[in-house]
């Protein structure tokens, strides 16, 4: 099984306004870059379909680290939450509706293909890596302001 590190992260101007994601998958000593946007989101819908966009790119299943700064996309996983609003038909232990639910279970469905190890790291913290992601996810978002969309 290959192992491929992926670097995620995701950005809106206002929440919700214009938001873009990106994304760095590295295996091999080679980089691929990702990026996209919505033209009206919010920043937990980008750094969740950063996940789920960088995962979607790989083409089998791999082993997977995967470095966010994200704590509701890395805590959603590793403390069982996302799991457990599925099993109650996506409701969170309040019974209020779990939010992002499209996603999450593209992403659930994603990590059933993948081992995924989820890292978390402080945002705009000089990662160089997570600093990239962030400005593929501004160039994103900043394609929305200037059309307009």
């Amino acid at each position: 099984m290959k192992e491929v590190e992926l670097y995620t992260d995701g950005a809106c101007s206002g929440n919700p306004g214009p938001g873009g994601w990106g994304a760095i998958l590295r295996w091999a000593g080679k980089e691929k870059e990702l990026s996209g946007g919505e033209p009206s989101t919010t920043n937990n819908r980008m750094e969740l379909t950063a996940v789920i966009e960088g995962l979607a790119a790989l083409r089998e299943p791999c082993r997977v680290v995967l470095t966010s700064d994200s704590r509701y996309v890395v805590d959603g996983i590793q403390k069982g939450w996302a799991r457990s609003w599925k099993r109650n038909g996506w409701r969170k232990a309040d019974k209020k509706p779990a939010l992002n639910a499209d996603l999450w279970d593209r992403l659930l469905t994603l990590l059933e293909i993948h081992q995924v190890k989820f890292v978390w790291v402080h945002g705009h913290q000089g990662h160089p890596e997570n600093e990239r992601c962030d400005r593929l996810a501004v160039a994103a978002y900043e394609q929305y302001k200037k059309s307009g969309s």
